[in-house]
């Protein structure tokens, strides 16, 4: 486990592919992550316009792509795999659906139960979160506590993810592989400004 993570870039929920391409490129050139994630939250026809367009700013990148959920979006528009939202339980069917070269991430909350069966059943990294405060998220915040035992004891990468801020980024960067950024930054005026900040 190194001290520095790397980026893991999440784009805007429900964002229309036209307003996105530009500054997504902008963001990408001034962090390169280590993968694109295209949240969901757009009707299908959206969603596949902004998989085109990740797909191409990211592959020009060396960057994966993975999409929430969406197996066949996944497989018609080339991306790398899927991040799933329901912990463990779709991760062998994707891997099945997806092949052995697919990414299959899973999101399991603040379970270390779900994790560890996310990444017995072959998910390639496992996310946490949120793991700061927030009206959004579902249960209760991950803690710094489940961050140390998961990078002591399991070899699965980890993601630490939702309602991030500096101090957490600081304090999770040792214990994790993966530092997930979408929300955080897209809903200011200058998202490039807003994720130099957090991320420095």
């Amino acid at each position: 486990m190194s001290d520095a993570p790397q980026l893991y870039l999440m784009t805007p929920a429900g964002a229309q592919a036209s307003a996105l391409g530009p500054l997504l490129a902008e963001v990408m050139d001034r962090f390169p992550p280590a993968c694109l994630r295209i949240r969901g939250g757009a009707e299908e026809d959206e969603l596949g316009r902004l998989a085109d367009l990740a797909r191409e700013i990211a592959h020009a990148r060396d960057v994966a792509v993975v999409i929430d959920d969406h197996l066949q979006l996944a497989l018609r528009h080339g991306l790398d795999g899927v991040h799933l939202t329901d912990g463990a339980r779709s991760v062998r069917y994707a891997r099945k659906e997806l092949g052995a070269d697919a990414i299959v991430g899973a999101f399991c909350g603040s379970s270390r139960h779900d994790g560890i069966t996310a990444a017995e059943a072959g998910a390639d990294y496992v996310s946490f979160g949120p793991v700061g405060d927030t009206a959004l998220g579902r249960g209760t915040p991950a803690p710094l506590e489940l961050f140390e035992w998961w990078s002591e004891m399991i070899e699965a990468p980890i993601v630490a993810e939702g309602a991030l801020t500096r101090e957490l980024i600081t304090s999770l960067s040792p214990v994790s592989d993966f530092i997930a950024i979408g929300p955080e930054i897209w809903g200011h005026d200058d998202p490039v400004a807003t994720l130099a900040a957090l991320w420095g």
